[in-house]
């Protein structure tokens, strides 16, 4: 395995570093994949790269995974309107801190409004 020396300033680097697109001239044939691993080891040289060859896709999209993406695209949606309506910002943030320390409580508002958004979706679409 190489090893990777960073410049100075930069500690990690995590994610895709470069993609393959469907541009020819702005892309390249492969991608660049960039991992930090945090955990407790002897090895303090945990970043990793990667070259992953363009795959194309070999089975049709499923009507499960288009489900899926509708419920995904729908709640994102619902999210994005409440965080913007003035009536339920008082109510939200009020039943966000009575839940965020419970077990299985939501950590950021953000993660409660999916939550909250999500199962409104699953309920009109049960």
């Amino acid at each position: 395995m190489a090893k990777v020396e960073w410049s100075a300033g930069i500690d990690t680097v995590s994610g895709a570093l470069s993609k393959p697109g469907s541009n020819p001239q702005h892309s390249c044939n492969k991608m660049l994949l960039g991992t930090h691993r945090v955990a407790a080891t002897e090895n303090p040289n945990c970043n990793r790269l990667y070259l992953r060859k363009k795959v194309k896709r070999s089975t049709a999209v499923t009507s499960r995974e288009l489900a899926a993406r509708t419920r995904f695209s729908e709640v994102q949606a619902a999210v994005n309107e409440r965080v913007k309506d003035l009536s339920k910002i008082a109510a939200d943030r009020a039943a966000f801190l009575a839940q965020k320390d419970t077990a299985g409580g939501k950590k950021t508002m953000k993660a409660y409004l999916w939550y909250v958004c999500g199962a409104e979706y699953d309920q009109q679409h049960s």
